[in-house]
C-alpha cells in the first residue's frame, strides 16, 4: 500500500508542474529580470522530485514523471476542448480565456519535451551521485542534478517557446540564463527544507534506496 507521505509528495510534485504549465504563459519582471511566471512555482516540482529520488530511488521517480506527463497531458487537452467548445451566449470571456489559456496548446511540445528531459536527467544525475557519495553529502545532489536538469529544462521550453511565439525571441537569451540561475538559487535556498524533508521520510518510511542495479531507460514504466 502506498504511504500517505509518499502520496503527499507526488501530489505536490504534480500540483506544481500542472500550475507552472498554466502560469509560463505570462512574463514577469523580477529585480530587472524578465522571467515567467512559471518560475515562482516550478522549482518545487524539482525538489519534490529530488525528494523522490533520494527517499525511492530512481524506479519510483520514473513513474511518477510519467505520471505527471499524462496528467498534463489530461490538462491541455481539457483546456483545448473548453476553447473549441461555442460559448454561451452569458458568457463574455471567450477573448480572454484564448488570449491566456489559448497558448497552453502551443506550449505543449515545448513543456512535454523539456519536462521529460529535464526530470529524467534530474533524477539521474541524483541517483547516480547519491552511489558515487555513498548517501553523503546530499546538498550535491540536489544542487549538482538541478543545475544539469534544469539547464536542459530551460533551454528546451523557453527555445520552443520562442519559436512558437509565446517569448520574443528578442528576450530569449536573457531569460534562459536569468531563469536557470532562479530556479538554481531557488533549490539552493531550499537546501534545508529538502533535508528536513528527506530525513523525516527516511525515519519514517525506513528507506534510503541506492540505486546499484537500476535500469536507468527512462521507458521502463513497469521495471
Amino acid at each position: 500500500m502506498l504511504s500517505f507521505p509518499f502520496l503527499t509528495v507526488v501530489a505536490i510534485f504534480i500540483t506544481c508542474l500542472l500550475t507552472a504549465n498554466i502560469t509560463l504563459v505570462k512574463q514577469i519582471t523580477v529585480a530587472g529580470l524578465t522571467l515567467p511566471a512559471a518560475i515562482v512555482i516550478f522549482p518545487i516540482s524539482y525538489i519534490c522530485g529530488d525528494v523522490l529520488t533520494e527517499v525511492y530511488g530512481y524506479r519510483q521517480a520514473r513513474r511518477i514523471i510519467w505520471l505527471g506527463f499524462f496528467c498534463n497531458l489530461i490538462m491541455v487537452a481539457g483546456i483545448w476542448l473548453g476553447q473549441v467548445l461555442p460559448p454561451a451566449a452569458v458568457f463574455e470571456a471567450q477573448g480572454a480565456y484564448e488570449r491566456i489559456l489559448g497558448k497552453t496548446p502551443a506550449m505543449l511540445a515545448a513543456s512535454f519535451a523539456a519536462y521529460l528531459a529535464g526530470e529524467f536527467i534530474n533524477a539521474f544525475v541524483l541517483a547516480k551521485l547519491k552511489i558515487a557519495t555513498r548517501g553523503r553529502w546530499l546538498w550535491t545532489r540536489t544542487i549538482g542534478s538541478t543545475l544539469v536538469g534544469q539547464g536542459v529544462d530551460t533551454v528546451v521550453v523557453l527555445t520552443v517557446a520562442s519559436i512558437l511565439g509565446v517569448i520574443p525571441g528578442a528576450v530569449l537569451g536573457g531569460m534562459i540564463v536569468a531563469h536557470w540561475l532562479v530556479k538554481c538559487s531557488y533549490e539552493a535556498a531550499a537546501t534545508p527544507l529538502t533535508y528536513k524533508v528527506v530525513n523525516y521520510l527516511k525515519r519514517r518510511e525506513g528507506l534510503d534506496t541506492f540505486d546499484y542495479d537500476t535500469r536507468f531507460n527512462p521507458l521502463r514504466i513497469a521495471d
